[in-house]
Formats: C-alpha cells, structure tokens, sequence
C-alpha cells in the first residue's frame, strides 16, 4: 500500500475541516462550490425561473444542482464535464470533453438551434504545478467558452465564468468587455483565500 505523504494527509484534513464542505454534507449539495454560485447569484440575480441554461465543468454536480432548482420544471440545464456525474433532477448531462467537436455537436443537437439564456463555466484545467502551464491551460478554457457564447447565447444573455489571476488575465478581461455590455468581478466567500481563481459576471451580450 501506498503511504500518504504529509502534505497529502494535511490537505484532507483540511479539506474536511472546511465549513463549506461541512455545510453542502448538511444541506445535501454535491460540492462546496454549490456556495459559490448562490453567493454569486444572490449578488446579481441571473439565473431565474424558466431559463435554458448550459453547465460547463459541471462534476460533481453542485453548480447543476443549484441551477435546476432556480430554473425549475419549465426551465433546462445542460451540464457538459468529461467526467462521470450522478444523476440529477431536472439535468440533461453530456460526458465528453468540451474542446472536441463531437461534444459540440452533441450538445447543439440538444439545443436544437435554440439559444440559451445563461452560460456557466466553473472549469478548471488538469493542474500540472507548473504555474505557467496551468495558468496558459486556464485561459485557453476560458476562451473557448467565450467563443462558444458566440453560437449558443442569446441577444442580452449572460456568462458567469471562472478564471485565473495571472498571465493572460487582461486581455481576456479586454476580450468579455468588448461583448458584453456589463461585467462584474467576484471573489466569493466559498473561494479558498489562496487561490487565484475569481468570477467574472457578464450580462447584455452584444450579437454580432
């Protein structure tokens, strides 16, 4: 059996020591990252009653979760990870790899050509510990998600989106101005203080 190296056993037990981890065990949501997107949403409110929405990054489920039960039976989430998930209520899931074509197609083929209201996207590259590689990977997410707003998002939609402090953090911040009418910056309380993950809030797209 392998043993555990210290830093390994330190990061478990903090993790498990994390009142947001206690809390979603409580109230029953797959992930601490449930309390991001509700703090963000009870800040600026985008995801409401009715709204056709896409997940991406969605595993384990705890951004889904929160959106399903805001959008409600007359709404829809998609939710896309290469990762497996459980089911949820009210969630159509697709496992595939976001950046291949083959997800793409599917997942305009459940769109049917009809745009969404609301794009999510709490993903994360694989983290190699090179910074400069994690950081490159990060950004590039990023940017194909603002590029598939391009194709899936309606007139006046909105993008909430994770992304890193860092190298290439400006000209992507450049680029999410230029196509949306307002954009908002949030560091919720669930992010770990650590961390260079932050959210930008984009609503009013601009259609081209």
């Amino acid at each position: 059996m392998t043993k555990k190296r210290p830093s390994s056993h330190r990061w478990l037990q903090r993790h498990f020591q994390d009142e947001y981890v206690q809390r979603a065990q409580r109230e029953g949501y797959r992930s601490r990252a449930a309390y991001k997107l509700l703090e963000i949403q009870e800040q600026d409110c985008l995801l409401r009653p009715g709204q056709r929405l896409i997940d991406l990054g969605a595993a384990p489920g705890g951004w889904s979760q929160v959106a399903a039960k805001i959008v409600g039976s007359k709404g829809q989430v998609i939710s896309v990870d290469i990762l497996p998930i459980q089911p949820l209520p009210g969630v159509t899931f697709i496992q595939d790899d976001f950046t291949t074509n083959e997800c793409l197609n599917n997942l305009q083929a459940i769109l049917n050509d009809n745009p969404v209201d609301l794009v999510l996207s709490d993903m994360s590259p694989n983290i190699t510990g090179i910074d400069v590689v994690d950081q490159a990977r990060g950004m590039y997410l990023c940017e194909l998600v603002l590029d598939l707003c391009s194709s899936i998002l309606k007139p006046n939609g909105a993008l909430i989106i994770k992304v890193f402090q860092g190298a290439g953090f400006d000209e992507f911040y450049k680029n999410i101005k230029q196509q949306f009418r307002n954009v908002r910056s949030r560091k919720p309380k669930a992010s770990r203080v650590e961390s260079r993950e932050m959210y930008l809030v984009a609503w009013c797209y601009r259609t081209k």
